[in-house]
């Protein structure tokens, strides 16, 4: 499988991600063991609805456009980051507690656990890296 072709597999997961965890994140009873605030799942939203769109157009349009061009680029990649961030900080809804007055885990109906989370948002990160390598070699 060539390289091109995995980031387009990345791109659109990372799409179904962001949508995800819009959707999952959208109520007041998320699941996990801290509230986060409505902040953080809002920017990880918007500023991957920003990348995306900004990475599309970069492995769409030729390299000799603005919108294929290295400013473009730059800016995509650091949405990506932003993204990623954010996921990361969605995470820590999940990080254990330990102690007598510590919050039970929130469950809801999309898994039992950490585990969907945890493949979408290290993923992300990886997509990321991925991303990043691919732009600054200028392998798409």
């Amino acid at each position: 499988m060539s390289f091109p072709i995995v980031v387009w597999i990345l791109t659109a997961l990372a799409a179904v991600a962001i949508v995800l965890t819009r959707l999952r994140l959208r109520g007041e009873a998320a699941a996990g063991r801290f509230s986060i605030s409505s902040r953080v799942p809002l920017a990880h939203f918007v500023a991957g609805v920003v990348a995306l769109v900004l990475w599309l157009g970069v492995l769409v349009a030729p390299e000799d456009s603005f919108v294929g061009g290295a400013f473009v680029g730059i800016l995509a990649i650091a949405f990506w980051w932003v993204t990623a961030i954010c996921g990361l900080l969605i995470l820590a809804r999940w990080l254990p507690a330990k102690g007598r007055h510590a919050p039970e885990a929130a469950g809801d109906s999309w898994s039992d656990g950490p585990g969907l989370s945890l493949l979408a948002h290290l993923g992300m990160v990886v997509g990321v890296l991925v991303f990043t390598y691919a732009y600054l070699s200028a392998a798409v």
